[in-house]
């Protein structure tokens, strides 16, 4: 899996130096910051919709797609957010992996106090 991750951020680096005219990532790019929080919350908000269709679903199948595609949208435009910030899937993976095996409440009480 992390293959394929690597790609998508070599490709999202890449695109930073591509003509917004002629690449959708670099036209998000060029637009800022605030664009591509919209986007990430239109993709989430389109991912939250699937799950909803599918818990009350006739054709299971169907749904089921559809919320994968959606969560690949949403994955997608989070790691261009993330390489917008000069960072990458391995800064996430790496912080999934340290949280591995911690219990949710324990990992949770650790966080700073906000």
């Amino acid at each position: 899996m992390s293959d394929i991750l690597q790609q998508l951020d070599q490709v999202l680096e890449a695109r930073k130096a591509d003509s917004p005219d002629e690449s959708y990532v670099a036209s998000l790019y060029a637009k800022g910051i605030e664009k591509i929080l919209k986007k990430v919350g239109e993709e989430a908000n389109e991912t939250i919709m699937a799950a909803k269709d599918l818990e009350h679903s006739i054709n299971i199948d169907e749904d089921k797609e559809h919320l994968v595609y959606e969560i690949a949208d949403l994955w997608f435009h989070t790691l261009v957010l993330l390489a917008s910030q000069n960072l990458t899937s391995a800064d996430i993976t790496t912080e999934l992996q340290r949280r591995f095996g911690l219990s949710g409440h324990a990992e949770k009480a650790s966080r700073p106090q906000e």
